[in-house]
């Protein structure tokens, strides 16, 4: 049976979202096409219809999940806000493919490295446009230096087994984010 263009589409996107779930959930490793194919809620079978292979489709699910939305630029004090939450550290599937995924990620394609490298460069540009600073290379600075101290808390909240120290972590990440925020501006 013939399937047409729009449910094409629409099976390709129910796929992507399955993996990026299973994805960050997981690590690439630990998932397998049919699991991804199961949670899409089509056949093994038809994957290949979609993606020449896994690493294809683990590109395609990075590219997807490191979008950063076409939205005004955030001010990174208020990000670091949302970012650095108890409910995101514990919503890995759902939550920033960056510290759930980035280092995995230095193992695999050329092609899935360039799709984490292209949402890395539009979430300093997102982050930079309102960042503080004197001058764009001290706002660009800021962006950069805030950016790794947020994936870096969520990673280090994420791996700790104490719930305290985990919070710890964040709260006082965000702290530290938001005094660097009012120093500069």
């Amino acid at each position: 049976m013939r399937v047409s263009r729009e449910q094409v589409v629409e099976n390709r996107r129910r796929i992507l979202e399955a993996a990026g779930r299973l994805f960050r959930a997981r690590g690439f490793d630990a998932v397998t096409v049919a699991e991804v194919m199961r949670a899409a809620g089509l056949t093994h079978g038809g994957f290949y219809g979609y993606f020449p292979s896994k690493e294809a489709l683990i590109a395609a699910a990075l590219a997807e999940l490191v979008v950063v939305p076409a939205i005004e630029p955030v001010a990174v004090a208020d990000y670091a806000g949302h970012y650095l939450t108890p409910a995101h550290r514990d919503d890995c599937a759902g939550g920033c493919p960056v510290a759930a995924l980035g280092a995995e990620t230095i193992r695999q394609s050329p092609e899935a490295r360039a799709a984490m490298t292209e949402g890395l460069r539009r979430q300093i540009a997102r982050l930079g446009a309102v960042a503080p600073g004197a001058d764009p290379e001290a706002a660009r600075r800021a962006a950069i230096g805030s950016w790794a101290a947020m994936v870096g808390a969520l990673v280090l909240a994420r791996l700790s087994d104490d719930p305290r120290l985990s919070d710890e972590v964040l709260a006082e990440t965000r702290a530290w984010i938001g005094q660097r925020a009012d120093e500069a501006g």
